[in-house]
């Protein structure tokens, strides 16, 4: 027996010594930032705030930290403290050299300026043109070498859309021409075949009335990235492919145009300008083939407006529900829809369930190479 009330009593001994334990360390600088730029990813940007927080209470220069606290402000809507914070990293006082995405998220920022936008992209581009002129000079391979190039490209690209933007008063300067070639042109050079600068180079070939060589642009841009896989890193972002799409169109490469649609579906269904060019699509698809004499290969003008009615009545569900900013694309879906109920084109009948066919109940029609081949 007393052997027993011996054990018990070390045993509880044991227990209080473990209740006085010393706390565990302080999380590490690098450790907040890891967390904070999981939560980001994550979109919870609030939280990830108090992360980035900790970390400048204890380094209040860090610019990695300042970055991220000015990329939260950003995706939370909140642009002024967001310039601010991304003005002091490029500032006298702020790192050397500067990080490049900063001056790119500034380029973003600076609407209504465009020169101060160009000047932000190129000083992008001159920081990191340097940094890959070091890469190219190490022995040792470098993964993010690719990363670099990429950005590099992008800046390029996004002083070739201010040049062409209507908006601006450089779409119209005697050397906008000049200046995009040149400009795709050294994107070129720095990433051979990039899809996203195929791409521009066919937007600047249509400006230019050569349909014929913005179309060999596009089928080239198209075949680098077709068939990768939707987590592949190399696929072209969201924005760029619906932007590709645009461009399928006014080509009449209708094709191409419903495939990369299927893919931008299958990452983000709720896209509501995905939904408004699949209507566009198919109904410029059924324009064709009533001028054909009501059919587009194997398809009828019936079948392909129904199916636009179907997408453009699904863009203005979304749109409503989302409450989209884009109140242009809004109106030509309604103004198409019009179009379409004035030729006797019905939504598809509700299904049991009360919803309709809209929910692409043509896709595994459309899958069929015979039914996407309409050229």
């Amino acid at each position: 027996m007393g052997r027993t009330q011996l054990k018990t009593k070390l045993r509880r001994k044991v227990f209080v010594d473990e209740t006085h334990r010393p706390a565990a360390p302080a999380p590490t600088v690098d450790a907040l930032l890891e967390k904070a730029q999981t939560l980001i990813v994550q979109c919870d940007y609030e939280l990830a705030r108090k992360f980035i927080q900790r970390v400048l209470e204890q380094q209040p220069d860090n610019a990695v930290a300042k970055e991220m606290l000015g990329v939260a402000h950003l995706e939370l809507g909140e642009l002024a403290p967001a310039k601010e914070i991304f003005t002091s990293l490029v500032s006298a006082g702020g790192p050397s050299p500067p990080p490049s995405s900063a001056h790119l998220y500034l380029a973003q920022l600076s609407e209504g300026d465009p020169h101060e936008a160009i000047r932000h992209y190129q000083a992008a581009v001159d920081i990191l043109s340097t940094q890959l002129k070091g890469k190219e000079r190490a022995t040792d391979e470098n993964p993010d070498e690719g990363e670099v190039r990429k950005n590099i490209v992008g800046a390029l690209i996004g002083q070739v859309e201010i040049w062409m933007d209507p908006e601006y008063e450089l779409c119209f300067d005697p050397a906008a021409e000049k200046t995009c070639e040149e400009l795709l042109a050294s994107a070129l050079q720095v990433d051979l075949g990039n899809s996203e600068a195929l791409s521009s180079l066919a937007s600047v070939r249509l400006s230019q009335q050569r349909p014929d060589e913005a179309k060999k642009c596009l089928e080239e841009a198209w075949r680098r990235w077709k068939d990768m896989d939707l987590d592949d890193d190399n696929l072209p972002p969201l924005a760029s492919r619906l932007s590709m799409v645009k461009l399928f169109l006014e080509l009449d490469m209708f094709n191409e145009a419903l495939l990369t649609l299927n893919g931008i579906m299958a990452e983000d269904d709720q896209d509501v300008e995905a939904w408004y060019l699949e209507g566009w699509c198919f109904f410029l698809m059924a324009e064709r083939a009533r001028e054909n004499g009501g059919s587009l290969g194997e398809l009828t003008f019936e079948n392909l407006a129904r199916d636009s009615r179907d997408c453009l009545e699904a863009c203005r569900t979304i749109h409503a529900n989302q409450e989209h900013p884009d109140k242009a694309l809004l109106e030509h879906a309604k103004e198409l829809i019009q179009q379409l109920d004035a030729a006797g084109i019905k939504p598809s009948p509700l299904d049991e369930e009360g919803e309709g066919n809209d929910e692409r109940d043509w896709e595994d029609e459309d899958s069929d190479d015979d039914d996407v081949q309409m050229q």
